[in-house]
């Protein structure tokens, strides 16, 4: 008899993934690209890093664990090589800050026909659950990651004359993934999608009807692509969707209620729960969590990483209230809004403020389940 699907949310009190890297990390990342470090140099800083996070987060009394994302310069990055004849080129979007300057940033690019030289992530996930006796998670990027920044422009015409069967040979990839993943023992995998968020933003839509494209239309590939991903999961791995609107040394590409796509995203979408950002005015208010249908349950990201202001925890727990009375308080758990570090610049943070806001974030927990 196959296992039972574990209930969802699992854990009261999350964290979507990154954390801010320590500074001698940092240095040794960048040395390791530049050619200027071995990797048996490399691997000593970056494993006791990961093992100095783990401890970090048992020790504020999180349940559920990462290793930081200490191995990626970004939440992406680390397909480039495992994922045959997929590259970088500039993205076509900028990410902007309040006073609207701009910052560009790469995207991947599909060269040719896309092929798996070795897993993504089962060494990190191996190397994680040695660590700790709590569930490891491990965090991946959607499939709209490698269309969404470049649009058509993301896939060489020549390996894919349309997007059906890019996205059907992407699935694939996942798929075998997730295998893998699973033979290693692997009960929680989170999607990182941040397209499906930008969908929610106005002058977004905006920008791609004129670029010739259909926003609606993408909402509906993007959550069948996820769902041909995921169809042979076992019923035993949790998978949350992170709908996260980007960040980059503060700044973000989108804003906007999730009203856009609230109804197709929360009610087509085949994962467990939703992982979202509800850390200020730019996410709207909690109406469209009313199509999260029933058994699928919601992470309030309440909690900002990206500033060192400490929230007040009773302004947090009404805010919880406000949210449970669309998504019952037993679907709900909360974490802050994003990572810490979606990229390896990180952010205004200081490893003080990171530690106040994930107690923060298992303070509030106990304070609203307990």
């Amino acid at each position: 008899m196959p296992p039972s699907s574990p209930p969802t949310p699992r854990f009261r009190a999350e964290h979507i993934g990154s954390l801010l890297r320590p500074k001698a990390l940092s240095q040794a990342l960048r040395a390791f690209r530049a050619g200027q470090l071995l990797p048996r140099e490399f691997e000593p800083v970056r494993d006791q890093a990961v093992r100095d996070a783990v401890a970090l987060q048992e020790q504020l009394g999180f349940e559920v664990v990462t290793d930081g994302e200490f191995g990626r310069v970004s939440y992406w990055s680390h397909l480039v090589g495992p994922v045959a004849n997929l590259t970088v080129r500039p993205s076509l979007f900028d990410f902007r800050d309040d006073q609207t300057a701009k910052q560009p940033f790469i995207a991947p690019y599909v060269a040719g026909r896309l092929g798996r030289n070795r897993s993504l992530s089962s060494d990190e996930y191996g190397a994680l659950a040695k660590l700790t006796k709590r569930t490891p998670k491990i965090t991946l990027p959607s499939p709209s990651t490698l269309h969404f920044w470049r649009g058509r422009e993301a896939v060489a015409k020549a390996a894919y004359r349309d997007l059906d069967s890019f996205f059907a040979e992407l699935a694939g990839l996942y798929r075998d993934e997730l295998a893998d993943l699973a033979r290693l023992g692997c009960t929680y995998v989170q999607l990182d999608e941040v397209p499906l968020a930008m969908l929610c933003d106005d002058p977004v839509r905006t920008v791609l009807r004129q670029r010739g494209e259909d926003p609606d239309l993408l909402v509906g590939f993007y959550v069948r692509a996820i769902n041909e991903a995921l169809r042979d999961r076992p019923k035993a791995m949790t998978v949350g969707l992170h709908m996260c609107r980007g960040k980059f040394r503060g700044q973000a590409p989108a804003e906007g209620s999730y009203e856009a796509v609230a109804e197709r995203v929360f009610g087509e979408t085949a994962v467990d729960h939703f992982c979202l950002e509800y850390d200020s005015p730019r996410a709207g208010d909690f109406a469209p969590l009313r199509f999260v249908p029933a058994g699928k349950g919601v992470v309030l990201g309440l909690i900002c990483s990206g500033s060192p202001v400490l929230e007040p925890l009773d302004a947090l727990r009404r805010r919880v209230d406000a949210a449970s009375r669309q998504v019952p308080l037993e679907r709900l758990a909360v974490s802050p809004q994003c990572g810490f570090a979606g990229a390896v610049s990180g952010t205004p943070l200081t490893a003080d403020d990171q530690k106040r806001k994930l107690a923060l974030v298992v303070e509030l927990a106990r304070k609203v389940w307990s």
